[in-house]
């Protein structure tokens, strides 16, 4: 299929409707046959549902940035530049003004460096929200295979233009080049997928039809036919964060749309872009299959709104899907008690170095961990429990201080060329992030062992770039423990000295039961010690990782294989992807007729 992008021979829709924003309806006209996209996607769609059955390793977005085509990166870097200093209107209904371009009016800043320029269509809710309503009938009424089809048509054109998108991802979360193409790219759109696979299987659950016969001694059977009605929540809110806007978003982007909701995106403010770009995709789509593109529709906020508040409380709102901090994850289910609230949190993430067979080995992948996207994964290992009488290694015995010392110069000698730094660590965030950093070289944290040092990007000269700061804690210290207990998101960790491993696994354990986990790590060569890390994770809920070496990281999430979060700590109350995460996007109605009439 070309590029493996599956968008081959499809027409690229003309604009039907251009309102100025107006809100007057126009009538879409069909450009793209849903039956032949429910033909071109079948297959794919058939082997998605498959791997989630295997858990086996498949994507069909590849990682290969050549297989875009020769131009392919310079297209997606030109196209960004383009975007620059200009509008992104969608010609969605009720306009009432715009969002940016400069910062102070809710406009986008680089992590690399200066403003993005781009203002976006603000939209009052009042006028947005029924036109949504408005659109759902058709769509829900299209069937499981044409809504699942078109959505992965949407995810195939985004795929045409991952580039472009890795580019948004990068300016606006300050990924690195290669975690832009993937995490803001290629592994956003597997995880869109993953959510439509989900998606088709729960609502082919059941039969459309049926026939309820039962026999009676002596007379007749009592039959009652039965049919099996779909139909969708209502309108779906995405409150997208600026850490993964996509991929964090896609899951419930294309879950909620694929269940026959409309799907209204707030995206987060320094984060718009890559969002703004799906949503203009899906309306592309959607209008030229015949759909209202009004299904899918972006609200920018400005400067104080607090539009997610507002809009996540609405009565319109049946669906909301949040990734970020704990405080308005945990308003979110307090107050949105008319929707269907998935959320995913802050996360403190435990690793236990006990013992290694391979320190060496340990220490590269450990660096690795801890330097990739400066620590602002959701997965990294904040908390690094070390025995305080060391650990046995294939070099003999390590003391507390040497282990922590070796993890010092594996990332020095990980990060020491400023530009391969760069390219690992990518930019920070933004002030509050830095400001983390810097308390943590103070000494305010604990005492520095590993100091950060600021790294300068040859190509992007004016990104804050820092080396991650590592600060040694003590667990029977109780200003210690308060400490490691909080989220620190940022390059900035904590070696902790515990009594022994089962100090250190009963610690991880109730950091994740308390504050919430994402992932948890271990490195060791004992049976007992891994068996009691097993059953400690499957108590509190989190991912264990034993042992990893080489080119697979404890930050890392397989699509279709690896489950993210749980929803049994603190940390998300959702999974990517299991059947709870779609199911609860849409209801099935039942009607029964005596005498068995379908």
């Amino acid at each position: 299929m070309g590029m493996r992008s599956g968008c081959d021979g499809v027409v690229r829709p003309r604009s039907t409707r251009d309102d100025g924003g107006t809100g007057a309806r126009q009538i879409s006209t069909r450009e793209i046959d849903t039956q032949e996209l429910v033909r071109r996607h079948r297959p794919t769609l058939d082997r998605a549902a498959e791997t989630i059955r295997t858990r086996e390793h498949w994507s069909p977005y590849t990682e290969d940035t050549t297989a875009y085509g020769p131009d392919g990166a310079a297209n997606g870097e030109a196209a960004h530049r383009r975007s620059r200093g200009g509008h992104l209107g969608l010609g969605q209904p009720g306009r009432d003004g715009v969002v940016g371009p400069s910062p102070a009016e809710g406009g986008e800043r680089s992590p690399y460096g200066g403003e993005l320029g781009i203002s976006y269509d603000h939209h009052d809710p009042a006028v947005l929200l029924p036109a949504m309503r408005a659109a759902i009938p058709v769509w829900r009424d299209a069937g499981v295979e044409t809504r699942a089809a078109v959505c992965v048509e949407i995810l195939a054109r985004i795929n045409a233009r991952s580039h472009e998108f890795a580019q948004a991802a990068m300016h606006t979360s300050g990924h690195n080049d290669v975690m832009a193409f993937h995490a803001g790219a290629v592994h956003a759109q597997d995880r869109g997928l993953e959510a439509v696979a989900y998606a088709v299987a729960e609502q082919t659950r059941l039969p459309a039809t049926a026939v309820w016969s039962k026999p009676q001694d002596g007379a007749a059977p009592l039959t009652i036919g039965k049919t099996f009605t779909l139909r969708p929540r209502g309108i779906s809110l995405l409150i997208g964060n600026g850490v993964f806007p996509t991929w964090s978003g896609y899951p419930g982007f294309f879950a909620s749309l694929a269940t026959g909701n409309a799907v209204l995106v707030k995206p987060h403010p320094r984060a718009v872009l890559p969002l703004a770009l799906t949503v203009q995709v899906a309306r592309e789509v959607l209008r030229g299959a015949g759909f209202d593109p009004d299904l899918v529709c972006l609200a920018p906020e400005r400067p104080g709104e607090a539009l997610a508040k507002t809009l996540a409380t609405h009565p319109d709102v049946a669906i909301v899907d949040y990734t970020g901090s704990t405080p308005f994850g945990d308003w979110l289910e307090a107050h949105a008690r008319q929707a269907q609230v998935f959320t995913g949190k802050s996360a403190v993430n435990s690793l236990l170095i006990d013992s290694t067979a391979h320190y060496r080995d340990m220490l590269a992948n450990l660096a690795f961990s801890l330097a990739l996207y400066s620590g602002q994964l959701c997965t990294s290992p904040q908390n690094l429990l070390i025995p305080r009488s060391g650990i046995p290694t294939d070099e003999g015995h390590k003391t507390y201080a040497q282990v922590v010392a070796d993890l010092g110069d594996a990332l020095g000698t990980l990060l020491a060329d400023d530009g391969e730094a760069g390219a690992l660590l990518g930019a920070l965030l933004g002030p509050e992030v830095l400001a983390r950093v810097e308390k943590a070289a103070a000494g305010a944290l604990g005492e520095p062992a590993v100091p950060p040092r600021a790294v300068v990007h040859p190509r992007f000269p004016d990104a804050v770039i820092r080396t991650p700061a590592v600060v040694a804690l003590d667990a029977a210290r109780a200003e210690d423990l308060a400490t490691l207990s909080a989220e620190w998101p940022g390059p900035v960790f904590f070696a902790v000295a515990v009594d022994s491993a089962a100090a250190g696994i009963e610690l991880l354990a109730r950091t994740a039961r308390e504050r919430g986990a994402l992932s948890a790590g271990a490195y060791t060569t004992s049976p007992d010690v891994e068996a009691a890390l097993v059953n400690a994770c499957a108590e509190v809920g989190v991912m264990l990782s034993l042992n990893l070496m080489g080119r697979w990281y404890i930050t890392q999430s397989a699509v279709y294989s690896d489950l993210h979060g749980t929803g049994m700590n603190p940390a998300a109350n959702a999974v990517y992807c299991d059947t709870a995460f779609v199911a609860g996007r849409f209801r099935t109605v039942g009607v029964r007729r005596y005498g068995g009439a379908g």
